[in-house]
């Protein structure tokens, strides 16, 4: 599957606009609201189609008309049989929903479009919604192919060797963030870090009109730390739907898509665990009978192909076992003290 593309706006020219809307900004005292020319000049009604499309629920909608027409979007394509990224996509969106609470379906919409239409009803997306646990205000929605490609095609997601290609794996794997009013848009990975993702979809695009809730002082900054590459990756492509030491804590997520990670590699042969990470895809497969049970337990969500290396896995199982060590030593020494007083 492709990374995601470098263009980040709607059109092939559309990144030297974005960097003439930033000069502006910095040029005019009066802000990003005063600087930015109305989106209707630049990606409006006679530039978006506003073609049909139906949601989860069967309902029919206008896509500038309904979803994008003066409002802050979040837009990707997906489809419910990927073997690969999809998942993680959707997983990580879910993320950046739960940090936005109740602002989406309000201020902020989700828009994730099926490249599938033929298979990805309303009814198969219904599904696949509810198997991520997605909250109101992020709609799941299907349509013609025809007009689904030229939604791709309009939002620069629709990379060149896909075009050459019938494979749906091999389709762009990335999605685009946008203020229609403004002509704010930005391409993003899924990979972003879902607080990085929140912050621009929820301040960035809204010109930065909303306050913080709690005020900020430097005084009170954390010191930044150089992460391992194994924590990276975890961070990056694992902590959506997984987490390492957290499956009874305060914190723990009880709609999780994907078991804790403590002590993994401990629990598993690491044989069977470094070829999950390498292909799980092919052990599902294959009828492989702890994958399977995994799958079954977690509610049918797949584990995807992260398309990780040997380094990848080397490192991202190093990392596992240094923070489950880290975190046992931690509730070891926490239980000593306790037991002193």
């Amino acid at each position: 599957m492709q990374r995601a593309c470098r263009r980040r706006t709607p059109a092939n020219t559309a990144f030297s606009i974005l960097l003439v809307l930033i000069a502006c900004i910095l040029m005019f005292p009066g802000g990003p609201a005063a600087a930015a020319p109305k989106g209707g000049s630049i990606w409006g009604a006679d530039y978006f189609p506003d073609v049909p499309l139906v949601t989860q629920e069967g309902k029919t909608v206008r896509f500038f008309t309904d979803l994008i027409k003066d409002k802050v979007v979040a837009i990707n394509f997906i489809y419910t049989n990927c073997p690969d990224s999809c998942a993680l996509e959707t997983a990580r969106l879910r993320e950046v929903q739960k940090l936005l609470e109740d602002r989406v379906g309000r201020d902020v919409f989700f828009y994730s479009i099926t490249i599938d239409p033929k298979r990805d009803t309303s009814k198969v997306l219904k599904k696949y919604a509810e198997k991520f646990h997605v909250g109101p205000g992020w709609l799941f929605l299907t349509g013609k192919k025809a007009d689904i490609t030229l939604l791709r095609k309009k939002l620069g997601l629709l990379g060149e060797e896909e075009k050459k290609s019938k494979d749906l794996k091999d389709h762009t794997l990335s999605f685009i963030i946008g203020n229609q009013s403004t002509g704010q848009w930005m391409k993003t990975s899924p990979f972003e870090n879902p607080y990085v993702l929140a912050t621009q979809i929820g301040s960035w695009l809204h010109n930065w009109k909303l306050p913080p809730k709690n005020k900020l002082d430097y005084a009170d900054a954390p010191e930044l730390r150089n992460i391992s590459k194994g924590e990276a990756l975890f961070r990056t492509r694992c902590a959506s739907c997984h987490t390492i030491g957290e499956e009874d804590g305060a914190g723990a997520d009880k709609n999780r898509l994907g078991p804790d990670l403590l002590g993994v590699t401990r629990k598993r042969d690491p044989a069977w665990l470094t070829r999950w990470l390498k292909e799980p895809d092919k052990m599902l497969a294959e009828k492989d009978p702890t994958a399977m049970a995994l799958l079954a337990e977690y509610n049918n969500v797949p584990m995807p192909n992260l398309r990780l290396n040997d380094a990848d896995i080397q490192n991202l199982l190093s990392y596992i076992e240094e923070e489950t060590h880290r975190r046992e030593h931690h509730h070891h020494d926490g239980h000593h003290h306790d037991e002193q007083h």
